[in-house]
């Protein structure tokens, strides 16, 4: 459980405290609207309705007290770079802020962000590589060469184990979990059956996984 500061209550940071705060961490959002946090109120630890570039605003929050501090502001770049940079400044320990385009997310960075969030681009990318392939379920890029990928399995895989598919060492990827029916087995053994009706969760290098894609087709 962490303590979590939620700067800009618009639909991102809404959904944001909302998952936070499921998953049982302690969340304080802040907005200059006061109609934007009423829906929040059940869920969150507090909620302050405020400026942030305001530096005695952000003063008053105690800043340092929070493991992680966001910064949601999407609609005013200015005023995003600038509480980034007052959050920083007093003490922030880890400060991601919300960018919507690549000079925005270099400003960030230079000016306090730890990490920047692109979740429109992100979205976009991840459904562009889901629906331009035919047999993707799901995709998670982890990094520019690695991905996780849900794939049914090939047809050579099928009522073998993961040892006697021996999927890793032919197809330099790894099964970190079967999924069936919407329900999920995470790092299954290698003598674990598949099965035609499954998908695979599997981890790799995107060439690797293309090659894999290919031999669907």
């Amino acid at each position: 459980m962490k303590s979590i500061l939620i700067i800009g209550m618009g639909r991102f940071g809404h959904h944001l405290c909302e998952n936070l705060a499921m998953l049982g961490n302690d969340v304080m959002v802040v907005d200059q609207k006061e109609e934007v946090l009423e829906d929040l109120l059940p869920i969150v630890t507090s909620a302050k309705i405020g400026d942030c570039t305001n530096e005695a605003v952000l003063r008053s929050l105690g800043i340092a007290n929070f493991d992680i501090c966001f910064v949601c502001i999407g609609t005013n770049f200015q005023s995003s770079l600038e509480i980034t940079s007052l959050v920083k400044e007093l003490g922030g320990r880890r400060v991601i802020s919300k960018a919507n385009r690549d000079i925005h997310a270099k400003f960030l960075l230079r000016n306090g962000a730890d990490e920047v969030i692109y979740p429109d681009r992100d979205i976009a990318e991840k459904m562009a590589v889901r629906y331009s392939a035919n047999h993707v379920f799901d995709y998670i890029e982890l990094t520019q060469e690695y991905s996780i990928y849900e794939i049914p399995p090939l047809p050579e895989w099928i009522h073998k184990t993961i040892r006697e598919a021996d999927i890793r060492n032919r197809y330099h990827i790894s099964v970190l979990g079967i999924k069936r029916e919407g329900k999920a087995q995470l790092m299954p053994p290698a003598d674990y059956v598949i099965q035609a009706q499954e998908h695979l969760m599997v981890i790799g290098k995107k060439v690797d996984i293309d090659n894999i894609l290919e031999k669907m087709k």
